[in-house]
């Protein structure tokens, strides 16, 4: 007996794999499971979810081998229970404990009335279907059997992987050919790794400048909380050894030991991970990165960016994802290098709008600074004459000055805003506030604004927040939309400037009721250089799209014929410490 007892055991330890124990049995393998099989297949053939794969697969177990209970087991990292994804019945009582050992390959006790079939996926041990019959203990033959059935699913669910990878790669492809915007074409690119990789932790994108030697992060998707990421805008800068290790274009993996990384991809590169460690910030509440995957993009032995995905559990990438990783890097740099060819391009357009519109507000304002300089030589002749007569008033000389005085502080203002907006060079992201740039742009704007019979309403607390830009870019942008406001406008209409903090966000309008716009010609405005102005170019409302976009903000037109138009900016409020 103690030997039959020793011989089911060895059996079971190898998970139900071993010879009969010679115990009384169920009857052995049906003899028609390989038709089922077939149809099976041939069901799945083009399928493209795993988990109905799966739920069949058990099912199909459960009714060829007679069983009363069944169910689909995984386990994560860092968990000690296996999870079940389906039972049938529900609440069945099973040994999740087991189950998870089973998983994790170590030597467990699996009973006699219980078959297992192991499903590996992404390159390693993933889950188990399971079927269970009381009373009955299975042959070795109808567990062979059973193994098929996972066999079977192991082959579709990899297809169906495999054809999932196709897929997302392409659906980038199709975002870098439509030439989406860099910000659209990054979260693109995390949100298809997120869909095959399935990390825990979160998926960080960096780029690279050379001038200032240092990676942004310019797009992070948190994957353990519903919540924006809050490294974007954070900056690095590479020691040069570290820029030489990204060089060389290697995908490592880290897992976390301790407070200590180790490198298991053998390209001994742990000052990497560590740099790249953002746990040194981290606030209470949120997890620490177990395990990290750092992926340099390279062309041509330039450094271009990095991208850096992370698990909650060390342990849980592997192979599967550095390959799979790795498939996307091409992608990823032609990303990035779009998205410098972009900027460069933004630039020169924003570079040549501001020439423009210097040439256009100097146009704009000659009538102002004639009519304030009009009214001041006159006065100066008077004054001369009256002194060279001696019949000067001197409390009607006071009342000449301060007239005049007057006139040269409208050019003042006029010029002084006109400077600051040509001055606006330098192109360094910092806390700019909404005030000034709308004090500045109404210092050019206002008189030709009251000078046309237009009501000016300006609301902006005083408490506002700063935001992260460029202040001439933030200028430029007022100057646009107010030009377009005054232009739309008759005498009698009014234009409002508003401001409001919303949440973590700044919110800008600015409203006119002026002649409006068509739907159709709303539209319209999106293209660049389409206009409605005999002068105009179109390119002015491409260019307030732009700005907002590289303050990382949000741009939306609202307009009625007859009635007027709304525009809406809302930014980003600079964080702590931030950029």
């Amino acid at each position: 007996m103690g030997k039959a007892r020793a011989r089911k055991a060895s059996a079971s330890d190898r998970g139900g794999e071993g010879p009969p124990s010679g115990k009384p049995s169920a009857p052995g393998p049906p003899d028609d499971l390989l038709p089922h099989l077939w149809r099976f297949r041939n069901q799945f053939r083009d399928g493209r979810d795993a988990d109905k794969v799966l739920r069949t697969a058990l099912r199909l177990g459960m009714e060829r081998f007679r069983a009363a209970e069944g169910c689909v087991a995984t386990v994560k990292q860092g968990s000690g229970e296996a999870r079940l994804l389906f039972e049938f019945p529900t609440d069945s009582g099973w040994d999740r404990a087991m189950l998870a050992g089973f998983l994790r390959g170590e030597k467990v006790c699996v009973p006699p009335e219980l078959m297992l079939a192991r499903i590996r996926r992404h390159g390693r041990m993933w889950g188990a279907l399971a079927v269970r019959s009381s009373g009955t203990e299975y042959h070795w033959d109808s567990r062979q059997s059973f193994s098929s059935i996972g066999s079977l699913a192991n082959e579709l669910i990899d297809q169906i992987d495999r054809d999932r990878v196709r897929e997302v790669r392409a659906r980038v492809d199709r975002k870098v050919l439509e030439q989406s915007r860099p910000k659209h074409l990054f979260y693109e690119v995390l949100h298809g790794l997120k869909s095959l990789i399935a990390y825990d932790h979160s998926a960080t994108l960096l780029t690279y400048d050379g001038e200032s030697d240092a990676l942004e992060v310019v797009a992070e998707q948190v994957a353990w909380q519903k919540a924006k990421g809050r490294n974007v805008g954070r900056r690095l800068s590479p020691a040069a050894a570290l820029r030489g290790l990204m060089c060389e274009g290697h995908v490592c993996g880290f897992d976390r030991d301790g407070r200590r990384w180790t490198d298991w991809t053998g390209t001994d590169a742990t000052a990497l991970a560590e740099w790249l460690d953002f746990d040194d910030a981290v606030p209470r509440g949120v997890p620490a990165e177990g395990a990290i995957l750092c992926a340099p993009l390279v062309a041509r032995a330039d450094l271009l960016g990095l991208l850096k995905v992370a698990a909650l559990h060390p342990g849980s990438f592997g192979r599967y994802e550095v390959e799979l990783v790795s498939q996307f890097l091409p992608q990823a740099a032609v990303a990035l290098q779009n998205s410098r060819r972009a900027e460069s391009l933004e630039q020169k357009v924003l570079e040549a709008e501001r020439k423009h519109a210097m040439a256009d507000l100097a146009r704009g304002v000659s009538h102002d600074v004639n009519n304030a300089l009009g009214g001041v030589l006159p006065l100066v002749q008077q004054m001369r004459e009256e002194l060279g007569r001696g019949e000067l008033d001197p409390g009607v000389a006071a009342e000449d000055l301060i007239e005049i005085e007057r006139s040269i502080q409208a050019c003042r203002r006029i010029f002084g805003g006109m400077l600051g907006f040509a001055r606006g060079l330098a192109r360094s992201p910092s806390p700019v506030r909404l005030r000034q740039a709308v004090d500045n742009a109404l210092s050019i704007l206002r008189q030709s604004i009251d000078r046309g019979g237009i009501r000016l309403v300006v609301e902006l607390p005083e408490d506002l927040p700063p935001v992260t830009g460029v202040q001439a870019d933030l200028e430029q942008l007022l100057l646009n939309l107010l030009s377009n406001a005054r232009d739309a406008c008759r005498a009698g209409g009014s234009i409002a400037v508003r401001a409001r903090r919303d949440g973590e966000l700044v919110e800008l309008t600015v409203e006119d009721t002026g002649c409006g716009m068509t739907r159709e010609r709303l539209a319209r405005i999106r293209e660049p250089f389409f206009t409605t102005k005999d002068d105009g170019h179109g390119l002015g409302l491409a260019i307030c799209r732009s700005i907002v976009a590289q303050m990382r903000g949000h741009f939306s037109i609202e307009s009625t014929p007859g009635a007027g138009t709304g525009v809406r900016a809302s930014f980003p409020i600079r964080s702590e410490g931030g950029p």
